[in-house]
């Protein structure tokens, strides 16, 4: 009955059932736990990572690879979902002026597509990157120019990026290129695609490519809210867990004794859970303005920015329009910036074999014209988007649908660092038992699996009943997210924040063989 308010009492409380917090969830009542997560939206668990149905349609929201260089990431998503993935190729292009280009690029193709005098202006401003780079590296411009050159930059990074963005280049800061693309440089890119073109990315005893960049991935195949559907109803199957849809929260205030009461709206009426800890995932600039007391870099949180986005979901008369999960679109005459093509994320995507299902995503910021406008008019403006680019007929399309995310991406601009770390400290030395966790949670823009490890390194602290572990260093460290083999890390990457004894060890039972770097604060950490 609307008015009334429920009280429950659990070990842990959690804001937030996206891959972070089910993680979370399920981790601690695996052990025993008892928790209570609270989901603002009333239908979809997986946040990004959700699964979205229409009339049979379903569509990923932005786009979701299972594919982790972490084996017990590995391991957690075969132990939640053991039967329903599938093995899918990956098929990534750039859209460059009426041609396409491989992602990661080929040297022939690309070559080929440039032509002779503007890949040699590429290779020459290469060169001069090389021999003069810029050496006070403070933005995403700076950063890719000197990784790529500035002819490159100009042409594969700038145009998408600030239609992902919103904003210029030279405005974003550095650490979203070095943690999105580390590792990845236009000679490696060059040696990798003259491999593949001459036959020798070969093993020389058992003729097997050798995995340099991701060639194939798994896939749940309903779409990766069938994951995270599985962890919800494994972790109600517990008798530990609810998960309360619908939920939006209102106040996380300290109790004064260490621990949390956290008080939601519902369909039904308010809640109050108490707790010994709290988990957030919630974005960390909502979650200062709703914690009590209110932090003292409250100011600092609410200057962190967030950039949304939407899909429109056409429906295509005839056989599939292009064999690619994505196509970067690098064209300043469209709005779109990705196009997806969902039966070849999964054929089990699209109900009608006689039907194709192609998502255009359009980057934008909550309240403006793209965002605000009618759903049949970003339909047609889809549809004469696709026309534009030549990958339609408009005369096919059946239907759409739109789907908004708000909060998709935490933006990276000059400020965003010192503003996280001013909040992070400040909630680290006055709440030990608060724990910020996944994308938002962090203002970070972690991966899926990213997002998971930092869940279950919380669990391991909570279990331990202190910060074991320093959960900011996941993905700090990390190489370009396209390379590399799937479980080649036994353990998930680490820093102890202090030494654990052999009972301690013995208790911990989720994250095991953790490799850890001692540091000898905080901050050097």
């Amino acid at each position: 009955m609307a008015g009334t308010t429920k009280e429950l009492t659990v070990d842990v409380a959690i804001i937030g059932a996206g891959p972070a917090g089910l993680t979370a969830g399920y981790l601690l009542t695996r052990q025993g736990k008892s928790v209570a997560i609270i989901e603002k939206d009333g239908t979809y668990v997986g946040g990004i990572s959700r699964t979205v149905e229409h009339d049979g349609y379903r569509f990923d929201i932005g786009g979701h690879r299972f594919f982790s260089k972490s084996q017990q990431v590995v391991d957690l998503w075969n132990e939640i979902l053991p039967d329903d993935f599938i093995q899918r190729p990956r098929m990534s292009r750039i859209y460059y002026e009426g041609k396409f280009y491989s992602y990661p690029l080929r040297a022939f193709e690309a070559l080929t597509n440039l032509g002779v005098l503007r890949s040699t202006a590429c290779m020459v401003s290469y060169g001069w990157s090389k021999l003069f780079p810029v050496k006070d590296v403070r933005s995403f411009e700076d950063w890719t120019s000197n990784q790529f050159g500035k002819k490159l930059y100009s042409i594969f990074f700038k145009t998408y990026t600030e239609k992902v963005w919103g904003m210029p280049c030279n405005e974003m800061s550095a650490d979203w290129a070095a943690q999105r693309i580390k590792g990845l440089s236009l000679w490696g890119a060059v040696v990798d695609g003259l491999k593949r073109s001459l036959g020798l990315n070969k093993r020389p005893n058992d003729g097997q490519a050798v995995k340099t960049l991701l060639e194939t991935f798994r896939y749940p195949r309903l779409g990766p809210g069938m994951m995270w559907d599985a962890a919800r109803d494994k972790i109600v199957a517990t008798g530990k867990g609810q998960v309360l849809m619908g939920h939006a929260l209102r106040q996380l205030a300290s109790d004064g004794a260490g621990g949390w009461r956290l008080s939601a709206s519902g369909p039904q009426g308010d809640i109050v859970i108490k707790a010994a800890n709290a988990i957030s995932s919630a974005p960390m600039r909502e979650l200062a303005a709703r914690l009590h007391p209110l932090p003292a870099t409250t100011l600092q949180a609410n200057n962190l920015k967030y950039r949304d986005f939407l899909t429109v979901a056409l429906m295509v008369e005839g056989e599939d329009l292009f064999p690619d999960n994505w196509i970067y679109i690098h064209d300043s005459k469209v709005k779109v910036g990705r196009v997806q093509n969902f039966r070849s994320w999964s054929p089990e995507m699209v109900p009608d074999e006689s039907m194709a299902c192609v998502g255009l995503e359009y980057f934008c910021f909550e309240g403006d014209g793209l965002w605000s406008m009618a759903d049949e008019k970003l339909v047609a403006l889809a549809t004469a988007e696709m026309n534009t680019l030549g990958l339609l007929d408009p005369a096919k399309v059946k239907g759409g649908a739109v789907v908004r995310q708000e909060k998709a991406y935490p933006v990276y601009d000059e400020d965003y660092a010192a503003n996280v770390e001013a909040m992070r400290c400040e909630l680290e030395d006055k709440h030990p038992t608060l724990h910020l966790v996944g994308r938002n949670g962090m203002h970070r823009y972690n991966n899926q699996d990213h997002a998971m490890m930092t869940a279950m390194l919380t669990v391991e602290n909570i279990l331990a009943g202190e910060r074991i572990y320093d959960t900011w260093c996941v993905n700090e460290d990390a190489e370009y997210h396209e390379a590399g083999n799937e479980g080649a890390e036994k353990a998930i990457p680490a820093r102890e924040t202090r030494s654990v004894s052999p009972d301690q060890a013995a208790a911990l039972g989720s994250v095991r063989d953790v490799p850890t770097r001692v540091s000898a604060d905080r901050k050097a950490a």
